[in-house]
C-alpha cells in the first residue's frame, strides 16, 4: 500500500488576480460585506447585552416580600438608585487621575452612559412595568439568562419630567397579562406561554 507523500500531492495554489478585473472587485466587495455583517452582530450583542443588564438591575432591585410597586417607588429605583449607581467609581477614577492629565478612557465612558441615562430618564425611558402585580409574579420567573422572555413582559414609560404619568409602550404578550389573574392560569400553561 502506498501512502500519499507532499511530493504527491498537488498543493493548490492561490489564484492572483489582477487588482482591477472583475473577480478582485467581486472578493473586495464579498470582503467588506463580512465585515459590515460582523460589525452590526456585534452591535446587536452589545445592546442585547446592555438591555439584559438592565432588566437584570431591575429584578435585583425589586424586593421579594412586595406583590407589586408603586409608580412613587419605580421612580425612587430609577431616580436614587439606577442613575448614580457608576458615581463611586466615577470619583474613584477621579482620585486616581493625576493633576493636569485628561480623564481615563473609562471615565469618559462611564460620564458618557451616566449622561445618556438622565437624558434617558429626562424625555422617557422605557422600563418594566412593576407597578402590575402579573407582571411583577412573571419577572420573578425570569432565569437571567433568556433574551427571548423580556419580550413577554409588559413595559411602561416614565419620564422624570412627567412622574405622575406612565403609559404602557408594550402590553406583554405572555397570557397572564392579558386580563387573566395569575390563579386563572395554570402553572403548566404559564410554563408554555413562557416557552412560546
Amino acid at each position: 500500500m502506498k501512502t500519499a507523500t507532499p511530493k504527491d500531492k498537488k498543493e493548490k495554489k492561490e489564484k492572483v488576480f489582477h487588482p482591477q478585473s472583475r473577480k478582485a472587485g467581486q472578493l473586495e466587495r464579498k470582503q467588506l460585506r463580512v465585515a459590515k455583517l460582523g460589525e452590526a452582530a456585534s452591535k446587536k450583542s452589545k445592546k442585547a447585552y446592555e438591555k439584559i443588564d438592565r432588566h437584570a438591575f431591575f429584578f435585583h432591585a425589586l424586593p421579594p416580600e412586595v406583590e407589586c410597586l408603586t409608580l412613587e417607588q419605580v421612580h425612587h429605583i430609577v431616580r436614587d438608585i439606577l442613575l448614580p449607581r457608576h458615581d463611586e467609581e466615577i470619583e474613584r477614577e477621579k482620585k486616581t487621575r493625576r493633576k493636569g492629565r485628561p480623564p481615563s478612557a473609562k471615565e469618559v465612558k462611564l460620564e458618557e452612559l451616566k449622561a445618556q441615562e438622565a437624558e434617558e430618564y429626562r424625555t422617557g425611558m422605557e422600563v418594566i412595568d412593576l407597578t402590575h402585580p402579573a407582571n411583577v409574579t412573571l419577572l420573578r420567573r425570569w432565569n437571567q439568562d433568556e433574551r427571548a422572555f423580556l419580550d413577554l413582559l409588559r413595559y411602561i414609560r416614565i419620564s422624570s419630567t412627567t412622574p405622575e404619568v406612565a403609559p404602557v409602550t408594550r402590553p406583554g404578550r405572555h397570557g397572564t397579562l392579558s386580563g387573566n389573574t395569575i390563579d386563572e392560569v395554570s402553572p403548566d400553561a404559564a410554563e408554555t406561554m413562557a416557552v412560546d
